[in-house]
């Protein structure tokens, strides 16, 4: 699994060019940068921003051919999209969102945990239906599986020390030491936009970060997902928080998360669509990104 990366967006401007990538949001679902532990969930003081990938005027119409059964595969390696508890128990933000999708739709469903290598083969051999584990549905896949709308999307987003006000602008980290893992999607983008930055790049992210937190670099470029929990969880030791808002770039970063069905299910697809679309428009969708999103990485 890769890396997912984004357009680069102003504090001022994050939203509207988050508005724009929703807008054009209907590509392939990207793959997953590697999981992170769920750290104990942190109080916040100010409501992040949380996104819509919907136009909250447009409430389409329910499709006319409803489902009644769902079989959802997923992983159970990924938190906090879907991993295991203590205690052995599936969960995540894409199980909870499976839940709320089959309640909307008011349809049974089950939700089978498999090795993310199998998700594929399972679904063409009918022991699903969807997938809904952040499957990259590249060429190889497309004459097999159609995906939904994006759900969710995983922006990348630079880090500096708290004590350091540095803009993350290509004029502002001229010179200056950024630390970003080795081959990623974030190395390739400074690389090409950023042609001013000293680009540390590192054999993974734990070593990119750590990079920052000890002083070696002035800012760090990576997965905000990942960020997000980094920032909040002991390994940063409270030295660092988000600068600047999320880079969009779907040519480097993707174009969103997507539920993965068969090639040819236009019903099933059709509905789920729908359900995500209502989720979204009505809240709920809101309301879980901050259950599992408490600092919000957008």
């Amino acid at each position: 699994m890769i890396a997912s990366t984004y357009h680069s967006v102003t504090t001022q401007s994050s939203r509207l060019a988050l508005a724009a990538w929703l807008a054009v949001a209907t590509g392939p679902v990207v793959a997953q940068e590697a999981p992170v532990p769920a750290p104990a969930r942190t109080q916040v003081t100010t409501l992040p921003f949380v996104p819509l990938y919907w136009d909250r005027a447009n409430r389409p119409q329910k499709p006319v051919s409803e489902v009644t059964t769902i079989r959802f595969l997923t992983s159970g390696d990924f938190p906090p999209l879907s991993f295991l508890d203590g205690s052995g128990r599936l969960m995540g933000y894409q199980v909870d969102l499976a839940r709320a999708i089959c309640d909307e739709l008011n349809a049974n469903c089950s939700i089978q945990m498999r090795p993310f290598d199998d998700l594929v083969g399972a679904l063409g051999d009918k022991r699903g239906d969807a997938v809904i584990a952040g499957l990259a549905v590249g060429a190889e896949l497309r004459d097999r599986l159609e995906t939904s709308d994006a759900y969710l999307a995983l922006p990348g987003r630079f880090v500096t020390r708290r004590d350091v006000g540095l803009e993350p602008t290509p004029e502002a980290l001229a010179g200056k030491w950024v630390s970003v893992v080795s081959g990623s999607a974030h190395e390739a983008y400074l690389l090409d936009h950023f042609p001013g930055v000293r680009v540390a790049a590192h054999p993974d992210a734990t070593a990119a970060r750590d990079a920052l937190r000890d002083g070696r670099v002035e800012a760090h470029f990576g997965d905000a997902m990942s960020l997000s929990y980094w920032i909040d969880g002991t390994a940063s030791r409270g030295c660092c928080d988000f600068r600047g808002g999320p880079w969009l770039e779907s040519a480097y970063f993707g174009e969103g998360m997507r539920i993965a069905v068969a090639k040819g299910n236009t019903r099933l697809r059709q509905n789920l669509d729908h359900a995500l679309r209502k989720l979204a428009v009505e809240g709920r969708l809101g309301e879980l990104y901050l259950r599992w999103f408490p600092r919000g990485y957008y």
